[in-house]
């Protein structure tokens, strides 16, 4: 979620740039997973004819490569960490069986947790990169300890980090307005923004449920969380007014659905809305509606949108259409693609990327029990004075709806 800040654009016609030096070109269950070989018990997602089992266990092998020896994934070997895009590795190496290099990703957030139980959103060498602290970064461990419980079924694990994971949420509730969306973040004086994002509202309304259901697994219930949890997405379902206008962006168009916010028909018609927007044919989704760019992560998560409403031919085609990202060498994904300047653009290739390509695949196959955490995440609770999915004009909560 650190993703959708402004980018600049490349300016004029620069060659395609050239590989970069690949000290970490090798098999993915050798060298580079400290942990040694996969240890997981279920079948290593693959979508025939776009991906087989052996393309996705390279590209988790690039993000063992990037991981550092303390168990951080950084956006790509040497540079910055933040804690939502490395907990969607940590996702995608449970995903691939490499349970021992996730569980070592997820000791790693309780290490550089500060005491008011966020994360700084940016990290160099566990040094914090800058002075804000994201709510959605602290809400998005919740999704991935119960993605790591759901295919390990290691509760002895998911208690030790269970800690971590509450706190990060209190912290997140603690920007909760009254009428119950969450503001983005704190800056260095402890200072609230004064906006909610409606994607970042998503992902936490998704890490509320997930997190819900975590606690009640290890005997640590909290209705509180599902309470905010219906409040929350039916903020995001019914009221996007409540949200900062980021609607150039295309994770404000899918990411309700694969929050779980927006389901069923009404998550169709919001898919029809955009798509011919965001939707780039043979090449994946544009990041922002006003530029030539399509990036792979985006393009995965509609995938994730999709799987989630059973539109998986439409999902195993852009899956498809994205994979000219891929370098061939060892299964890295480039994050994205200038098409009007014929670039890849930036000049990276984001480990958070190639998680993407795995959770997604995983999502059209059902390789492991993880793969519901997207299609099916836990069923909230509904608010008292805000029923899911009721009409605007009837739920009750049109007086805090300005």
């Amino acid at each position: 979620m650190s993703r959708t800040g402004p980018h600049p654009q490349p300016t004029g016609s620069p060659a395609p740039p050239a590989h970069r030096d690949r000290a970490h070109d090798r098999a993915p269950d050798h060298a580079h997973d400290r942990s040694g070989a996969r240890s997981g018990a279920h079948a290593v997602p693959e979508l025939p004819g776009v991906l087989t089992a052996a393309d996705v266990l390279a590209s988790a092998g690039y993000l063992l490569s990037a991981q550092r020896p303390d168990g951080a994934i950084p956006w790509f070997p040497g540079g910055h960490t933040d804690v939502w895009d490395h907990v969607e590795c940590a996702m995608a190496l449970t995903a691939t069986g490499h349970t021992d290099a996730a569980r070592r990703a997820y000791t790693w957030l309780g290490t550089v947790q500060l005491p008011d139980g966020s994360w700084p959103a940016k990290l160099r060498q566990n040094a914090p990169a800058s002075p804000l602290r994201e709510a959605n970064h602290a809400a998005y461990p919740a999704v991935g300890l119960w993605h790591h419980l759901l295919v390990t079924g290691d509760d002895a694990f998911a208690a030790a980090v269970w800690p971590t994971v509450r706190a990060g949420m209190e912290f997140a509730l603690g920007l909760r307005t009254e009428r119950g969306e969450i503001r983005w973040a704190r800056d260095a004086s402890g200072r609230a923004g004064d906006h909610a994002l409606l994607t970042a509202c998503a992902s936490i309304q998704h890490g509320l449920r997930c997190g819900a259901a975590l606690g009640e697994r290890l005997g640590d219930p909290q209705p509180e969380w599902e309470l905010a949890a219906a409040r929350l997405g039916h903020l995001v379902a019914e009221h996007e007014s409540v949200f900062a206008d980021r609607s150039r962006y295309s994770m404000d168009w899918y990411y309700p659905i694969i929050g779980g916010a927006v389901r069923g028909e009404a998550a169709r018609r919001r898919l029809a809305e955009r798509w011919d927007t965001f939707v780039v044919p043979g090449l994946g989704i544009r990041c922002v509606s006003d530029q030539p760019w399509v990036t792979g992560a985006e393009t995965c998560e509609l995938v994730l949108a999709l799987a989630a409403v059973g539109d998986t031919d439409r999902a195993a085609a852009l899956l498809a259409d994205m994979q000219h990202l891929r370098d061939a060498d060892d299964g890295a994904y480039w994050t994205g693609y200038q098409f009007a300047e014929d670039v890849r653009w930036p000049v990276e290739r984001s480990t958070w990327t190639s998680a993407a390509v795995i959770l997604a695949t995983d999502a059209l196959s059902g390789s492991t029990p993880g793969a519901q955490v997207f299609t099916a995440p836990p069923e909230e609770a509904a608010a008292p004075a805000a029923p899911a999915f009721s009409a605007p004009a009837t739920c009750g909560c049109t007086a805090l709806v300005r």
